[in-house]
């Protein structure tokens, strides 16, 4: 038994469990711009159920995909899959696992849902190849998080997609990059010497760093006009005014030649805007 509740604590630290809280929120924003109000409780639930598996199914491939590199990348090589506390058939078995849920999940909200699964999760998937050809990889990764305001809506109203949640969803794809680009600054130099792409290793950091600041400022831009479309009351625009000022506090923290404040910009900052956003639209939607 203490074996396997250690695999699991080691699985959970692999997939990085806590950092869920970047796309579920905005999963759950899409599904109240669809009701305008509260959604069917048990909606949300299988809501939640298919955004945890789908993100652990894209977590874990991404940890096999990535497998090699991690072994000589110093900042990876302790990773439980590189350290054998994960072997690559547990990992398998649990993205397979993962992915069988998800789909379950999905079949359980709704009929159109179900038929975009198995898209959804290709689309997750191939992200962890993108990185060997492009440096746009980082703006894959954010649409793919992007979907969850989308999902959320088609959770709801699988007949039609509302514009808002579209907006949403590029607001979403282009925080995610801004701060992808960020997270990729530690791996500079290994990335330059291997060959894998990001922006940072093929454009260099003062050239990342402006693209990020300018995705931040797109990010806003993409949530005043979901606001608009959604016809959200005066609290969402003081939100997005907030979520501007953090954006501007995490791009002066990053300094590529000190990154002593990268995990404070990339998960302490960023884990408080996705449920501002989601707050922000509740509150907006009864104002």
């Amino acid at each position: 038994m203490t074996g396997y509740w250690n695999a699991i604590r080691a699985i959970c630290r692999m997939i990085k469990i806590e950092h869920s809280i970047f796309a579920l929120p905005y999963a759950w924003a899409g599904s109240f711009l669809a009701c305008k109000g509260m959604p069917p409780i048990m909606t949300l639930i299988w809501l939640t159920v298919a955004m945890v598996a789908v993100r652990s199914f894209a977590m874990t491939f991404n940890r096999i995909a990535d497998l090699e590199n991690d072994r000589h990348n110093p900042r990876t090589s302790s990773r439980p899959l590189v350290t054998g506390e994960i072997s690559v058939a547990q990992a398998w078995l649990f993205s397979l696992i993962m992915a069988v849920i998800f789909i379950g999940a999905c079949a359980l909200i709704n009929t159109i849902c179900l038929i975009l699964s198995v898209p959804a999760l290709i689309f997750a998937a191939l992200y962890s190849y993108m990185k060997r050809f492009t440096p746009i990889c980082h703006f894959w990764l954010g649409a793919t998080l992007g979907l969850a305001p989308i999902a959320g809506w088609l959770a709801i109203n699988p007949t039609s997609l509302g514009i808002s949640a579209i907006l949403l969803s590029l607001s979403v794809t282009f925080w995610v990059g801004a701060f992808d680009i960020y997270y990729a600054f530690q791996d500079l130099d290994y990335d330059q010497r291997s060959g894998t792409h990001s922006i940072p290793a093929d454009y260099g950091a003062d050239t990342a760093l402006k693209l990020a600041g300018f995705s931040h400022i797109v990010t806003v831009i993409f949530l005043l006009l979901t606001g608009l479309e959604a016809n959200l009351g005066w609290p969402w625009y003081a939100l997005c005014a907030a979520i501007a000022i953090l954006l501007a506090i995490e791009h002066k923290l990053v300094n590529p030649e000190d990154l002593k404040y990268i995990n404070m910009a990339f998960f302490t900052l960023n884990s408080v805007i996705s449920p501002l956003v989601l707050a922000g639209i509740i509150v907006g939607i009864y104002f």
